[in-house]
């Protein structure tokens, strides 16, 4: 058993974090502003990390530290450029100094796979070289700036680090803003869903519990010093996600189409091979099976009643449905039983309904 601190730990990615880590027999110290836990079984120290006493004084005794706390909302990072550089790059190097201080055994920064939005290929791996001009954005330059504090801190002090390279998340206790959470709102309160462009979009997505489970991985030794990229497997459209909406809340989801925004994020593929190679890690919920864990947990968490609609497999009150062994509601075998039943059966790697069954994915919407 370690002690760990994890700045950001009262967040949607550091809320997963923490109980993976408490799972594993860790002692557990989240590190937020004002935001308390989730859960009541670890300490809580309300911590700026932009205040570097602070952070001294917060990890003292501390073996690992699990930077997490950031601006991560592009928006907001391109309204308030200034204070995104100041928590996600001044944060970042507060954190770095406080474990140098502290002889903290590592520090594993929280990065993006957004770094690679320079990159000329479209291809891209954890050797691809950064190009500035290509950068983009306040918050991937912070993301890149903090990650070479990791390794001049190394070079300089020898303090260790590990880069995780953020896939896009999603899952339970996402933020209300992205696009998941977005989609099923509409869906569920009967809105159509609106896509820009043909939909074509596309992030690797990467259920939240898969990429939590990698913190522990990359605690390994091996992961000294190194930098691994936590993406999903599988490429995921936009379009993908809406019908994968409308694949389990039935026939009535309605889906638009508008006209395309200019200079949109069309993606890149980004791999995730050093990570399954090194630690053994790899995405285990695919799309499908994520999206389901994710709807039950937006609907219940609002209050909303799931609707019962022809030939979805999530039908509300009244109506039964199994899927992976789950029963929702009850009532007599229909299509929506007989879907299920053949998707089973097929496998998670097969088309369901136009969507990929087994998609992995992630980058940022």
């Amino acid at each position: 058993m370690s002690k760990v601190a994890i700045t950001g730990g009262s967040g949607f990615i550091g809320s997963h974090v923490v109980d993976k880590l408490v799972e594993a027999g860790h002692e557990v110290t989240v590190l937020d502003y004002r935001v308390r836990p989730h859960r009541g079984d670890v300490a809580f120290a309300d911590v700026d990390v932009v205040n570097f006493s602070s952070i001294l004084n917060a990890t003292k005794d501390c073996e690992y530290i699990f930077h997490l706390a950031a601006v991560s909302n592009v928006n907001y990072a391109f309204q308030q450029p200034v204070y995104t550089v100041e928590l996600n790059t001044l944060g970042t190097v507060n954190v770095l100094e406080a474990a140098r201080h502290n002889g903290v055994k590592r520090v594993f920064l929280a990065s993006t796979v957004w770094v690679y939005s320079g990159c000329r290929d479209d291809n891209v791996h954890e050797d691809s070289p950064f190009y500035m001009p290509g950068a983009g954005h306040v918050y991937t330059s912070s993301k890149i700036a903090s990650e070479f504090l990791c390794h001049d801190y190394w070079q300089l002090y020898k303090q260790p680090f590990t880069i995780l390279r953020y896939g896009i998340p999603y899952g339970p206790r996402m933020r209300e803003e992205l696009v998941i959470p977005i989609f099923l709102r509409k869906a569920l309160n009967g809105d159509p869903i609106s896509i820009t462009g043909d939909g074509s979009q596309f992030r690797n997505f990467v259920y939240v519990e898969d990429l939590a489970e990698a913190h522990l991985l990359a605690m390994s030794e091996q992961a000294k010093n190194q930098t691994y990229n936590l993406e999903g497997s599988c490429r995921i459209t936009i379009r993908d996600i809406a019908e994968t909406v409308r694949y389990l809340l039935g026939n009535g989801v309605q889906i638009q189409y508008q006209p395309a925004r200019s200079g949109d994020y069309a993606g890149k593929q980004v791999s995730a091979g050093k990570a399954k190679r090194e630690l053994g890690w790899e995405p285990k919920i695919d799309f499908k099976e994520g999206m389901y864990r994710t709807l039950i947990w937006y609907a219940e968490s609002h209050k909303l009643q799931i609707p019962t609609r022809p030939g979805g497999l999530l039908p509300g009150k009244g109506k039964e449905r199994r899927i992976r062994g789950r029963v929702v509601g009850g009532g007599k075998t229909n299509g929506a039983d007989r879907r299920v039943a053949r998707d089973e059966k097929a496998g998670n790697g097969q088309a369901l309904g136009g969507v990929h069954a087994g998609v992995r994915v992630s980058e940022r919407l």
